[in-house]
Order: structure tokens, then C-alpha cells, then sequence
């Protein structure tokens, strides 16, 4: 798991680049830019093939999968175990991302490979958000269940090799030009700090690094920090663009108060 008193960027590159040029390309040019970071855990996520590939060029900047499948092997074409993503250099994997979800990831099947992961000595990032944000406060409710049925039988040695993203789908996609208000974010980190702490003690829930996931760039990284209470960012798209140095630079100078 990353330092605790660092910042963390995760780069999820999802189904990109098209082919290994690019891929060694833009991984390369994420190295040279984390030379003289010393402040933020940059960990970049491609698509399974690309793995074996750059994590011979992988020093300073950490690797991972973005899904993995919860059995060891057998008969399951097209997928992938933990310790395949293990075996080729990766230490950490994204669990439950929306994308995921809506291809039809149940918390269930999320708990799963949480725990085929951990199991394997994987770092999980655990994505969790909800479709929309009603004035009523119902989507607390459905991020505490979303949470609870996740993390099912995880236990509190086993939850110290896990970080929540929080990423609202409403706020994900290229129209979304303000991600989300700063307040709102640092609210709804509160709440989840608050879930976890009834689940594995306040120590536990205010030691876990949180997240944030949803159109995320240049222009509101240093509110979301700032103002939202939490540790990181989940980057997208802009991962795959020169625009990740500007994410990486506001991490690094964010100054804890």
C-alpha cells in the first residue's frame, strides 16, 4: 500500500492505447515526469497486455490491473487471476469501477475479487459512487450499502491493503467541466470515513486513503484537494495526456495544514 502521508495519483488508462508503442510511450513519458516527485505514489493502471511490457521500464512509478477475476484458474476464457497480475509486476488492482459496474459487477461479484486479491498480496483500489445525487440524502445510503456488501468478511488486517476511490457517475464524462463542488466532496469523504469507521475502528477508516474519480483535471485538482478532504485523484482520460504533469505537479505541492 502506498505511504500514508503521501498524495496518489492513479492513472487508469481503461481500454488504451492501441498498441505497444504507445503504451511504452506514454508510460515512459509518466516516469520522466515522477524523477523528482517525491511526495505522491503515481501508479499507472493499462489494459492487461501492456503489463508484462512496462513493468520492466516500472521504478518509481507503481503498477496495476484494472479488474482481475476471483478464481485461481480453470475454465473461465478471457479472464485474468490475481496472481497472473501479480506474476507480471502489477502490486495493485482497481475493483468495482463504474465502467465495470454497468457491465454488470455486483457488489457481490466486487467482494470476490476484493478478497481473491488481497488473498494474493494485491493493493486493491476500490471504486465506489452513486448515479445521482438526490436532495434528500438517499445516495448515502446507497454509497453505505455499496461499501458494506464490498467489503463483506474483509478483515481489519486485510483492509490495511485497500483504498476507496470515490467516483459520482454523474460526474463522470468530458461534459462534466466542474468534476464537483469542493464542500460536497469533503462531505461525502466525511461519510465514508465515518462508514468505515463503524466497520474497521476510526484509526483504520482515518488511516485509508480516499480518492477522488470523475473528470478530474488541471483546472479543479487543487480544489479537490484543498477543499474536498482527500488524498488523491483517479485520473481517466487525462492520464493518457501531457495534462497528468499538471495533476501530478498540484499533488505534489499540496501542502498539508
Amino acid at each position: 500500500m502506498s505511504n500514508k502521508s503521501k498524495k496518489i495519483v492513479v492513472a487508469n488508462w481503461k481500454m488504451n492505447p492501441e498498441n505497444e508503442e504507445a503504451a511504452k510511450r506514454i508510460f515512459l513519458y509518466t516516469k520522466k515526469i515522477s524523477k523528482k516527485i517525491r511526495k505522491t505514489d503515481i501508479i499507472v493502471c493499462p489494459p492487461f497486455v501492456y503489463l508484462p511490457l512496462l513493468s520492466s521500464f516500472a521504478r518509481k512509478v507503481s503498477l496495476g490491473a484494472q479488474d482481475v477475476f476471483w478464481e485461481e484458474n480453470g475454465s473461465y476464457t478471457g479472464e485474468v487471476s490475481a496472481r497472473m497480475i501479480k506474476g507480471v509486476g502489477a502490486k495493485y488492482v482497481i475493483i468495482g469501477h463504474s465502467e465495470r459496474r454497468a457491465l454488470g459487477d455486483s457488489d457481490e461479484i466486487i467482494n470476490k475479487k476484493i478478497k481473491a486479491a488481497l488473498k494474493t498480496g494485491l493493493s486493491v483500489i476500490l471504486c465506489v459512487g452513486e448515479k445521482e445525487r438526490d436532495p434528500h440524502g438517499a445516495y448515502l445510503e446507497f454509497l453505505s450499502n455499496q461499501i458494506h456488501l464490498s467489503l463483506g468478511k474483509v478483515s481489519k488486517k486485510e483492509f490495511s491493503s485497500i483504498m476507496v476511490a470515490y467516483e459520482p457517475i454523474w460526474a463522470i464524462g468530458a461534459k462534466s467541466y466542474k468534476a464537483i463542488d469542493g464542500q460536497e466532496l469533503h462531505e461525502t469523504a466525511l461519510f465514508i470515513r465515518k462508514t468505515l469507521s463503524d466497520m474497521y475502528g476510526y484509526t483504520e477508516a482515518m488511516d485509508t486513503p480516499i480518492l477522488y474519480g470523475g473528470s478530474v483535471n488541471a483546472k479543479n485538482a487543487n480544489e479537490i484537494l484543498t477543499e474536498g478532504g482527500v488524498q488523491g485523484f483517479l485520473v481517466g482520460r487525462q492520464s493518457l495526456e501531457k495534462e497528468l504533469k499538471d495533476i501530478i505537479d498540484i499533488a505534489e505541492s499540496f501542502k498539508t495544514i
